[in-house]
């Protein structure tokens, strides 16, 4: 991906004339795009951990990279850059030069004066992941990876001690204004694609709010934050200062009809975002039913309601101009135990069999086929299929196994039982099984379903639900037992979910508290391959460890459907990333819907 210079020399003009040459359109207040979903943690792109967070910060926060809009399976999309990386020196070392012109929204902290993007932001936004300090704790991986990170991360560590963020990293540097250059101790090709896309924040603005930018969102995307009222709603208008852009491009035949429609549009053509914040999903089905909602998407049964047995969309809505795009989700939903926890955790025979046990009793099928409406498939092993690390070789099926259960439990050391016929734990006790969830209909279904299958194998088992966001904190934390309500994904590249069991994460990416040095040694040898099928020998290990040892067992990977009214133009949903900027409204189709 190197590029010669003369060619740069190329981009870099074109870059610089389109900054100059082409002034922003103004998007048209008329077109409002009305989505749903449920609330968010805040509008820091560094410290959140929900996807609901990330869908509003990547329309208001630039990366130097998206993720490419039609490609499947995608890969590196220049955004705030002028090309691909320049990759050198064995794959050591990336250059990306930042093309020029682009500026931040008006904030206080700017005093005034244009603050345009540079290559420092970069620097500063990566630094922040790194920052112990901050909510993921660090990322150990790339700190690891980038070549200097170390010391300054240790030093960070120190007690009484602060991230230094003045501090040069020899690895992470703005050569120049518009230049950065990330120098690798090894090639590291999944680690450092997934972090050309951190989204960039100024570091005024962060200085100014006291690190907490929760609320204060700031940045050089095609929108930004006009309102958000917790639990309610948030209102994006269209960033008046943003670059004019083109609709992607694409080869595929099957695109043609979208790319022809789009073709000529100067973008982003929606001048405001309405986001409705409702965490159930029925509520959202019947707003998109009433025409209130442009676009909906639906990880549970209430698709079902829109869809039929063969998977195709109600007639009905179709005749309507409702479109269907089944999306095949990025995530793989997990039960976490704790391995610090005195019952479950622990790396003995018998604390292992019982986690195993626990495994093959949950019937992943019946899950997917009646939680969620056949709109899931169960899963077994850690990485979903069209992520980086998934074996396709492996039949997608149920762990499922009450047989086996039963056999660990006799033979480890819980095989007596109280007076009502539940096991004891191998000391004698009484044996309780308390699973952390959250309070929705998915969930107690779910409940239920769990309570039937550790009932069936002799385990008794209790609940503690909370909020999401309360539910999140007690699982980062390591206040729990048995956790279980979310999923971890969101990427292309199977990483992120490997790491949730790397022995040097802290505990908001490890929950489930594991180390084994074995599981260690392959996330690193399949981090230093380039991404694509020479990972897959690693990742199957890592996997077979997974379930071998069963800290976190893979459920079932989730289906998005998700659905567009007749006048949302431009719309192909992708489960890595979040594009409002392509999409367009046709007014005249909508004001011909009926109210």
């Amino acid at each position: 991906m190197a590029l010669p210079l003369e060619r740069f020399a190329i981009h870099l003009c074109i870059a610089v004339l389109a900054c100059f040459c082409t002034a922003a359109h103004a998007a048209d207040a008329n077109k409002v795009l009305r989505l749903g979903f449920g609330d968010i943690e805040g509008m820091d792109p560094q410290q959140s951990t929900d996807d609901f967070s990330r869908s509003v910060q990547q329309a208001i926060f630039e990366g130097l990279y998206e993720w490419d809009y039609f490609a499947r399976p995608t890969k590196l999309y220049p955004n705030t850059a002028v090309a691909l990386p320049e990759i050198t020196d064995g794959g050591t070392t990336w250059t990306i030069h930042v093309k020029p012109g682009i500026f931040f929204t008006d904030d206080p902290a700017f005093a005034g004066k244009p603050r345009e993007l540079v290559a420092d932001d970069y620097v500063y936004s990566i630094k922040r992941w790194l920052d112990p300090a901050l909510r993921y704790g660090g990322q150990p991986l790339i700190t690891e990876t980038i070549v200097g990170a170390r010391a300054v991360v240790d030093a960070a560590r120190a007690p009484g001690a602060k991230f230094d963020y003045d501090q040069p990293i020899e690895g992470l540097r703005a050569l120049d204004r518009y230049t950065l250059q990330l120098r690798l101790t090894a090639p590291n090709y999944p680690i450092v694609e997934g972090f050309l896309v951190t989204l960039a924040v100024a570091r005024e603005v962060v200085e100014a709010a006291q690190g907490d930018i929760r609320r204060r969102a700031i940045g050089t995307g095609p929108y930004k934050l006009k309102e958000w009222k917790h639990s309610s709603r948030i209102v994006l208008e269209a960033n008046p200062k943003y670059r004019t852009i083109a609709f992607p491009t694409s080869t595929d035949p099957t695109h043609a009809e979208l790319a022809r429609s789009m073709r000529g549009k100067l973008l982003p053509q929606i001048g405001v975002i309405e986001i409705s914040l409702i965490d159930e999903e029925l509520p959202l089905l019947l707003e998109f039913e009433r025409e209130k909602l442009d676009y909906v998407e639906f990880t549970t049964s209430v698709a079902t309601r829109l869809v039929e047995e063969d998977g195709k969309l109600n007639a009905a809505l179709a005749q309507r101009g409702i479109r269907y795009h089944p999306i095949p989700r990025s995530f793989t939903s997990f039960v976490y135990f704790n391995m610090e926890d005195p019952v479950v955790g622990g790396m003995t025979r018998e604390h292992i069999a019982l986690r195993r046990a626990i495994m093959f009793a949950f019937d992943t099928a019946t899950l997917a086929k009646t939680v969620y409406g056949g709109l899931a498939i169960p899963a077994n092993q850690l990485i979903p299929p069209g992520v980086s690390g998934h074996d396709p070789k492996l039949p997608l099926k149920s762990l499922y196994n009450p047989a086996n259960a039963r056999t660990l439990l006799d033979r480890f050391g819980y095989d007596k039982r109280d007076a009502d016929g539940f096991r004891l734990a191998t000391d004698g006790r009484p044996l309780t099984i308390t699973m952390l969830t959250r309070p929705d209909r998915d969930m107690r279904d779910t409940e239920t379903l769990w309570k039937k299958n550790m009932e069936a194998v002799g385990i008794r088992t209790a609940f503690r639900e909370l909020q999401f966001q309360e539910m999140s904190k007690a699982a980062f934390a390591g206040q729990y037992q048995v956790l279980q309500g979310m999923s971890w994904g969101g990427s292309p590249l199977g990483t992120g979910i490997f790491r949730q069991l790397y022995g040097r994460e802290p505990p908001a990416m490890n929950k489930a508290r594991f180390s084994l040095a074995e599981y260690d040694i392959a996330l690193e040898q399949f981090m230093h391959l380039p991404t694509g099928p020479e990972q897959l020998a690693p990742a199957r290990r890592m996997s077979e460890i997974a379930l071998a040892y069963a800290p976190m067992v893979p459920t079932v990977v989730r289906l998005v459907n998700g659905f567009s009214q007749q006048w949302l133009q431009g719309c192909y949903p992708s489960p890595f990333w979040y594009y409002w900027k392509y999409y367009d409204i046709d007014l005249a189709r909508r004001r011909k819907a009926p109210v």
